[in-house]
C-alpha cells in the first residue's frame, strides 16, 4: 500500500514532464540591446604630427666695438623688453674719441668761417679787376675745401658717438636672454664678440614635417571627393604639449618648404602661434594637430560599438528579422567619442551600441531605450 501511495503522487510529475519542452529546446530568449541608426554627415577631420618649437627670432647678442666687459646688467634667463640695457662697456676711451672729433669740428668751422669771409671779401675786388679772376679762384676753392674738411669732421664726429653709444648694449626685441657667453672684464675684441642670445616667443614658430606617402594619400583622398580640405588651406593649429593637454592659443600656417627633404623624405611645414605668457619654449617636442578639413557624406559609430574579432573589427546589426548579426567594418581616424567607418555600413543600418557582451550570430534581440539621440553622428 506505502509503495502505491508513492506511485500516485509521482506520476503526475512524470506525467507533466513527458508532455513538455526538453531543456535548451525551441527558440532562445530576445536580448535587450540598444542601437543607433547609422546617417551620413559631414564629419571634421584633423591630422596629427610630431613637431618641435622654434624662435621666430633669435638674436645674436656681439659687441660692435672692442674694449673692456665692464657690467652685466641683466639676469641670464630673463624675459626683457626691446631697448633693455643687457651690457655695458668701458666707456671712457670711446667719450675721449668724441670729445676730439668734436674739438676737430669746430677748428675746421673756424677754418669755413676764414674762408668765407675771404671769399666774400674778394669776389666785389675782383668785379672792379681790383683783383685776378685766378685771386678770386683761389678763394673760392679755399671756401670749398674747408667745407668739404667741415662734413669730414662731422661724419668723424658721428663715427665717434655711434662708437661710444656701442658701448650700452641693448636688447633689439623682447623675448628671453640666455647665458652670459662672457663675464665682466674680459677684452672683448672681433674674435670673441657673441655675448648672449635673445630669443623671441610670441609669435612661437612650431615645426612639423609630412612624410611622401602621406602626402600622396592625401592628395588621393581630396581627388577622390572623400577629403574636402578647407578654402584656401587655412588649416587651424592646435598645439598638444606633452601631457597631452592643449595649448590655448591656435595658430596658422605660414611657410611650407618649396621641395621635399632629399634625406628625410618628408615636407617641412611651419605654423605660427601666439605665446604670450612664454608656456612653448624653443626646441620643445609636441604635437600639433590641423583641422579645417571635412570627410563629406562619411559615416561614424561610437567607440563602444566597435568590436575585435580573430579577423578584424566589427559591428554588431540588426537585420531584418530583428536578429544580431557581426558585420567587418573597416575604421580610419577617432573623431572624438566616435569612429570613423569607411566601409561596412550604409545609411539605415542599425548598429548595436549596448548589450553585445552575450550576442551570438542570429540572436534576436529587442530594442530598449536609449536616452539622447538615436542616430549615429547626429
Amino acid at each position: 500500500m506505502r509503495y502505491l501511495l508513492i506511485i500516485l503522487v509521482l506520476l503526475p510529475v512524470f506525467g507533466c514532464r513527458s508532455q513538455g519542452t526538453t531543456p535548451g529546446e525551441g527558440a532562445a530568449m530576445p536580448i535587450e540591446v540598444a542601437a543607433l541608426t547609422v546617417t551620413a554627415r559631414d564629419v571634421p577631420v584633423s591630422y596629427e604630427f610630431v613637431a618641435q618649437t622654434q624662435s621666430s627670432r633669435q638674436v645674436n647678442i656681439q659687441a660692435r666695438v672692442s674694449g673692456f666687459l665692464e657690467e652685466r646688467v641683466y639676469t641670464e634667463g630673463s624675459m626683457v623688453k626691446e631697448g633693455d640695457v643687457l651690457f655695458l662697456m668701458d666707456a671712457k676711451p670711446y667719450q675721449v674719441q668724441v670729445d676730439a672729433q668734436a674739438a676737430s669740428l669746430a677748428r675746421q668751422q673756424a677754418g669755413l668761417e676764414v674762408a668765407r669771409t675771404d671769399l666774400e671779401r674778394t669776389k666785389p675786388l675782383a668785379a672792379q679787376n681790383a683783383l685776378s679772376q685766378k685771386d678770386l679762384d683761389d678763394a673760392t676753392g679755399q671756401y670749398l675745401a674747408s667745407a668739404a674738411a667741415v662734413e669730414e669732421a662731422k661724419a668723424r664726429l658721428e663715427t665717434a658717438r655711434l662708437n661710444l653709444s656701442y658701448c650700452t648694449i641693448v636688447s633689439p626685441v623682447t623675448g628671453i636672454t640666455g647665458a652670459a657667453q662672457q663675464q665682466e672684464g674680459t677684452y672683448i675684441s672681433p674674435q670673441n664678440s657673441l655675448l648672449t642670445t635673445v630669443a623671441v616667443l610670441s609669435p612661437i614658430w612650431v615645426n612639423f614635417s609630412i612624410s611622401e606617402n602621406e602626402m600622396q594619400a592625401f592628395r588621393e583622398q581630396v581627388a577622390g571627393g572623400r577629403v574636402r580640405p578647407p578654402a584656401d588651406g587655412s588649416y587651424v593649429v592646435e598645439v598638444l604639449l606633452v601631457d597631452g593637454s592643449l595649448f590655448p592659443n591656435t595658430g596658422r600656417i605660414t611657410f611650407a618648404a618649396p621641395s621635399f627633404n632629399a634625406q628625410t623624405g618628408t615636407f617641412m611645414i611651419r605654423a605660427s602661434v601666439n605665446n604670450p605668457d612664454g608656456i612653448l619654449r624653443p626646441n620643445a617636442y609636441v604635437r600639433v594637430r590641423l583641422t579645417g578639413a571635412v570627410r563629406p557624406g562619411a559615416i561614424v559609430v561610437p567607440q563602444r560599438a566597435m568590436q575585435q574579432g580573430s579577423e578584424g573589427q566589427f559591428v554588431w546589426v540588426i537585420d531584418k528579422e530583428g536578429k544580431a548579426r557581426p558585420r567587418p567594418v573597416e575604421v580610419g581616424n577617432w573623431q572624438g567619442n566616435d569612429w570613423l567607418v569607411s566601409e561596412g555600413l550604409q545609411p539605415g543600418d542599425q548598429v548595436i551600441v549596448d548589450g553585445t557582451l552575450s550576442l551570438r550570430a542570429g540572436t534576436p534581440v529587442v530594442m530598449k531605450p536609449t536616452a539622447g539621440t538615436n542616430q549615429v553622428g547626429k
